[in-house]
């Protein structure tokens, strides 16, 4: 394979498993035939013994003073990239590099992104994240109009070209790689998705479910604003009337006017917000028609 690429991997707290990690990515390329490549480390605000494990490396390392997040890691090592393939992969021994391969075989056929789908026991849905998901995953598959098996898979391929203009616009934080999914998906470009097995994450997590799962609905719902606020106002008027429905149905069997009142206030209420959209679908269009003239 002659495709020159760059990896990307961004380490905060990795000392068990980013020696592994970086050992398995050469063995893969040397047994993949891929000649030219680059790893580079962004090494987030370690506190543990990360980067004196790094030192013993031939990687490209790139050092944060302090924690600044996921996303953010991820921009600094997309900017010192040198190549135009870009691969993302974390350093936990979560995601399966000898999956690479198959996903650049795809990249090359022209799709502007390849991302790894997680499969597998250590990515069955808790009872926490279940719900969390589902939500998630109801939001960007409405606005994108598309199935996605999975919003913020770490795992991915894609264009260094197409993702610079568009890469301050997305989060820096745990929410990149769904930022970055509806980004790609909401303007037009073409997005494959491979199965992959997902393993067992190396010491702790940094997922913090709640408060993560909070920010990643904030980031969906300012991304699905700004490329398509439509669609954002239409899933708001079917709440609406979805909620006047069930008012109308409690009244019915109840026969009390207060549910009726409230059915009545519920539909007006979704006849507004379908207004607001509409105002604000054609506010982005009258801007947009500025920024390309």
């Amino acid at each position: 394979m002659n495709l020159p690429i760059s990896i990307v991997i961004p380490a905060y707290n990795e000392e068990d498993a980013i020696l592994e990690t970086i050992n398995e990515i050469r063995t893969v390329c040397q047994n993949a035939g891929i000649q030219t490549y680059e790893i580079i480390i962004v090494n987030d605000g370690s506190t543990d013994k990360t980067s004196e494990v790094l030192k013993g490396t031939e990687a490209k390392v790139i050092s944060h003073p302090h924690n600044i997040g996921y996303g953010r890691s991820l921009k600094d090592g997309i900017k010192a990239a040198q190549y135009e393939a870009i691969v993302i992969t974390d350093a936990d021994c979560t995601y399966p590099f000898d999956q690479v391969p198959v996903l650049l075989t795809e990249y090359q056929k022209g799709f502007d992104m390849v991302v790894g789908a997680r499969t597998g026991k250590y990515y069955q849905e808790s009872l926490l994240k279940a719900p969390l998901r589902r939500l998630l995953r109801f939001i960007v598959e409405f606005s994108a109009e598309r199935k996605i098996p999975d919003i913020n898979s770490g795992l991915r391929v894609f264009s260094k070209s197409k993702i610079m203009p568009i890469l301050s616009k997305l989060c820096n934080t745990f929410s990149f790689t769904t930022s970055m999914t509806l980004a790609f998906m909401m303007t037009g470009k073409f997005v494959k998705y491979i199965e992959i097995p997902y393993h067992q994450r190396r010491g702790k997590t940094k997922v913090k479910l709640f408060k993560d799962s909070l920010r990643t609905l904030q980031y969906i719902l300012q991304a699905v604003n700004y490329y398509n606020p439509l669609k954002l106002f239409l899933l708001f008027c079917g709440f609406c009337l979805s909620l006047s429905f069930i008012f109308f149905v409690i009244g019915l069997s109840t026969h009390l006017k207060t549910m009726f009142s409230l059915g009545v206030g519920a539909a007006l209420m979704g006849l507004l917000v379908i207004c607001f959209g509409l105002l604000a679908d054609l506010l982005k269009q009258v801007i947009d028609k500025n920024v390309d003239l």
